[in-house]
């Protein structure tokens, strides 16, 4: 049996918010914008191969912890940015203006950071199926209609 090569990587379907079961179909509705509700706008199943997203009851709720996660990676990034070509200085205010530039680039950051962490948390829990033409996506047991969105 031939292996089928996917149309993209790992880490260019993550960070492109592609399906991680084909990595062809687009995970969101909308593209990147100011309003935040619609950022987080997934499709009920992949437009292509028909994985579902919404796996089960809260199942997003892990990306609080991912986005964090994301948040701390990049805090530390400017950090050591600024130590390198600012440097720190309680006398002068330089690690306040490093605080508040920081602040505000990872709320400038959220809406990526967001759909990335959605991504990331997907991914985890649904492989790549080389023969996903051939194969219907699986089903989950836990997913009760009535239930969703209720939290």
């Amino acid at each position: 049996m031939s292996t089928i090569q996917p149309p993209r990587g790992y880490l260019a379907s993550v960070f492109g918010c592609y399906c991680p079961r084909c990595r062809e179909g687009k995970l969101f509705k909308n593209k990147v914008t100011a309003k935040i509700n619609r950022n987080v706008d997934m499709h009920e199943q992949c437009p292509v191969c028909g994985q579902i997203t919404d796996i089960e009851v809260g199942f997003y709720y892990g990306t609080g912890y991912v986005s964090y996660m994301l948040a701390v990676i990049v805090s530390g990034i400017t950090f050591v940015a600024w130590w390198l070509f600012i440097g720190f200085s309680f006398s002068d205010n330089r690690f306040g203006w490093w605080i508040g530039i920081n602040a505000v680039l990872l709320i400038l950051l959220q809406p990526w950071l967001m759909r990335l962490s959605r991504s990331l948390w997907i991914s985890w829990f649904v492989r790549y199926d080389p023969h996903w033409k051939e194969n219907s996506p699986t089903h989950y047991e836990r997913i009760v209609k009535e239930h969703m969105g209720n939290w």
